[in-house]
Order: C-alpha cells, then sequence, then structure tokens
C-alpha cells in the first residue's frame, strides 16, 4: 500500500489492526518530563507503544552535542524489534504538540532508513475528537528484527554548519519562536540570540493552533523561497526542527538536513569561548 506522510484519525482507525502498522505514542512535556508518560498511562490509542523524548529519542546530555543528542541507533533499533517493527511496518507517530516530538521519531526512522513511518494528524485530540476508543493497557507485540541503514546525509554537526552555512546555495533556518530567534527571550539555554547568517522559520507556522497540518500546497507555497536550494534547518535542541522538516517533505523539498544539536550545542561551545 502507499505510505501516507499524514494520516488522519479515521485512517488510523480503519487500520489499527492490520499486522503491519505500529502506533507510537510521543507525547512529552519539556516542562515536566514524566507528564507524556503518565498521560500513556492512563489513556492512549489502542495499541500504541510509548517513546520518551529523553529516554528514547535521545541520548544522555554531554558537554557539547546539545540538550537532545540522538539515541544510540542500535539502541533505539532494540526498541523498535521489541515492538514487533521490521522492515515491512508502517509506524504512525503522535503526540498533542502540534507535532513536536512526533516528527522527531518521524525524522529518526528516516534517519535509520526506515521510510514507511506517518505522523497523526491533529494529533491524539484529533483521535479524542471523533470519540474513537482509548485505553490504559499495554499490549504485547511479537519481537522481530529491526536493521538500521543509517542515511547520514540526514543530518549534520557543528563542523558542518560552519563549513557550509555561509556558501551560495545553502540557506540554515532557526526553527525557533521569533522572541528566541531575535535573543529578546531564552527560556531554556544560557545564551540567547541565533547562528549568525540564519533566517527565522518557526515550526508552529507549518500546522494549524489545534494541530493540523496545512496542505501540501500550502507547505509549498511556505517555502517556496528554498527551492533548490540546499538547506540546514536546527531549532533549540534538535527537535522542534523535525516539524520544519516534515513540512519540508511534505513540500517535496528534500534538500534538507538537521543540525541535530542546534543552538544548544551551538551556545556550549560559546560558554567555552567566553
Amino acid at each position: 500500500m502507499d505510505i501516507p506522510t499524514v494520516v488522519s484519525a479515521a485512517w488510523l482507525y480503519e487500520h489499527r489492526e492490520d499486522t503491519h502498522i505500529a502506533i507510537a505514542d510521543c507525547r512529552f512535556s519539556l516542562a515536566d518530563p514524566a507528564l507524556g508518560a503518565q498521560q500513556y498511562n492512563t489513556s492512549h490509542i489502542p495499541g500504541a507503544e510509548y517513546f520518551h523524548l529523553n529516554k528514547d529519542l535521545s541520548s544522555p546530555v554531554q558537554q557539547h552535542g546539545g540538550r537532545h543528542p540522538l539515541p544510540d541507533p542500535e539502541v533505539l533499533a532494540q526498541k523498535l524489534s521489541t515492538m514487533g517493527i521490521d522492515a515491512q511496518t508502517i509506524v504512525v507517530a503522535y503526540d498533542d504538540s502540534r507535532f513536536a516530538f512526533a516528527a522527531r521519531l518521524w525524522w529518526l526512522l528516516r534517519y535509520l532508513g526506515h521510510d514507511r513511518v506517518a505522523v497523526l494528524d491533529g494529533g491524539f485530540k484529533a483521535w479524542q475528537s471523533l470519540k474513537l476508543p482509548v485505553t490504559d493497557a499495554i499490549s504485547t507485540k511479537t519481537p522481530t528484527q529491526f536493521i538500521c541503514h543509517l542515511q547520514p546525509s540526514l543530518r549534520v554537526d557543528i563542523a558542518e554548519v560552519k563549513a557550509r552555512k555561509d556558501l551560495p546555495g545553502v540557506v540554515l533556518i532557526d526553527s525557533r519562536e521569533i522572541p528566541r530567534y531575535l535573543g529578546k527571550s531564552e527560556p531554556i539555554d544560557p545564551i540567547a540570540g541565533h547562528i549568525p547568517g540564519a533566517v527565522n522559520y518557526p515550526w508552529q507556522e507549518v500546522s494549524s493552533s489545534d494541530g493540523y497540518l496545512y496542505s501540501s500546497q500550502e507547505q509549498r507555497q511556505h517555502w517556496q523561497q528554498l527551492q533548490g536550494r540546499e538547506i540546514i534547518v536546527y531549532c533549540g535542541s534538535g527537535v522542534t526542527a523535525c516539524v520544519n522538516l516534515l513540512s519540508l517533505h511534505l513540500a517535496e523539498i528534500d534538500t534538507s538536513a538537521l543540525y541535530v544539536g542546534s543552538w544548544s550545542d551551538w551556545c556550549s561551545y560559546l560558554l567555552v569561548d567566553s
């Protein structure tokens, strides 16, 4: 079957028991890291498994590398294997934060070489709005083997950012809110501001306030000035930037890469130099 990048709650309900469908609950709160798991344990889409941003979709924080370094690919592959996910599985990821965390898993799976992945439009609230069933039961899966085929072209590090960001035909995108980009507000990282030369495309601009992605045509219009450019995308820690990468994919612009460490990595070197 064709693999849509974005699926509706009605589509997921229709396909929820297909043997090749796996559902990933990615709800999370940066302010309260335990909240997402608590929400999952209280109520989730039947069959869904929980992915914790800090424990599953990131690795431990070091001096450099940002607040959410990439997870060890083999460790994530093991979790995917225990969920019964293999090369034939379609993974549908959802959250309740306008794709902030579901898009992280979407990007990670593509980085691991697994393109059979989608996000749930409207997130968990869309599922609830249709009064579809929820549960607190933890389902059991038949383990399989997920094999990584890493796609290194999808990511860059600080050295590559420095080397490429000012080249003709390259654009560096800061995905954070305008006040953070301008350095007027910085609620998380120790230094305010943005990487020199970066332009601002806030990640919230690609979806509605109630969590539905704009159409592919609207995504193409949003990014039309960047057609044909090499794009490097970052945010605070490499998480919400993935929403912009999702949007760029919907706009059929796949010349983009994630600066994984993002601003939190960049400013960690500024602290050392200061």
